[in-house]
C-alpha cells in the first residue's frame, strides 16, 4: 500500500450529544465528514459508515476527542468556536474551499446571504454556486453552513437530515429567530 493510501484513510465514530448521535470522519490530516443525528443511532452510523475506504474507530486521537467535546457543548447551546478546527477538504475544489472558508468567519448567532458569502469571495452574482456549496458542505457545524441564508433572510434549504427544519433548529440554538418561527426543541 503506497504512503498516500495509508495517509489519506479515514477513521470515523459516533459520539451523543444533547441532540441525538452524531458521527464524525477523520484523516492524519483533519476531519474530513460530519453526520448530523439522522432519526436513529443506527441511522447515523450507517450513513457514515457508507464509504469503503473508512473504518471505525474505538478511539479517536486527542484532536479529534477535543473537536467531540466542543461539539456535544455546542449543541447543549454552548457558544464555540470551531474556527481552528483543522480539516482535511483535500477532495473539495478551490471555489467550495473558499466558501466553506468564508462560512467559517461567521460567529455564533451571525448570519450571512447566500449573496453575501459570495461578493466575501469575490464572486458576486455567484449566491447559487454558494447555495451548492453549502449543499454540500461535508463538515456541517465546523463549517456552519445553517449560519447560510436566502436573500431577504430567509431560512433558504438545508440538505442534512430534517432539512429547513433542522436548520430552524440550529439558529434557534444559537438565539438566531427568523421571521418569528418558533424555537423547536431537539434535533
Amino acid at each position: 500500500m503506497s504512503e498516500q493510501a495509508i495517509r489519506t484513510r479515514e477513521q470515523h465514530c459516533l459520539f451523543d450529544t444533547a441532540q441525538g448521535a452524531c458521527g464524525i470522519a477523520w484523516s492524519d490530516r483533519g476531519i474530513t465528514r460530519m453526520q448530523l443525528p439522522e432519526r436513529t443511532r443506527a441511522r447515523t452510523a450507517g450513513r457514515l459508515g457508507k464509504r469503503p475506504d473508512s473504518r471505525p474507530s474505538a478511539k479517536p486521537p486527542p484532536q479529534i476527542a477535543r473537536t467531540l467535546a466542543s461539539l456535544q457543548r455546542y449543541f447543549e447551546g454552548e457558544p464555540v468556536d470551531f474556527s481552528g478546527v483543522a480539516l482535511d477538504l483535500e477532495q473539495v475544489g478551490a471555489f467550495h474551499r473558499a466558501i466553506y472558508d468564508a462560512a467559517r468567519a461567521l460567529g455564533w448567532g451571525e448570519t450571512a446571504t447566500y449573496g453575501e458569502l459570495a461578493q466575501r469571495v469575490g464572486s458576486p452574482g455567484a449566491a447559487r454556486a454558494v447555495g451548492q456549496a453549502m449543499g454540500m458542505n461535508p463538515v456541517p457545524i465546523i463549517i456552519p453552513c445553517h449560519r447560510v441564508l436566502a436573500a431577504g433572510r430567509k431560512i433558504g434549504g438545508f440538505s442534512a437530515h430534517g432539512g429547513v427544519v433542522t436548520k430552524q433548529r440550529l439558529l434557534a440554538l444559537e438565539g438566531v429567530h427568523l421571521g418569528g418561527m418558533p424555537l423547536l426543541p431537539g434535533l
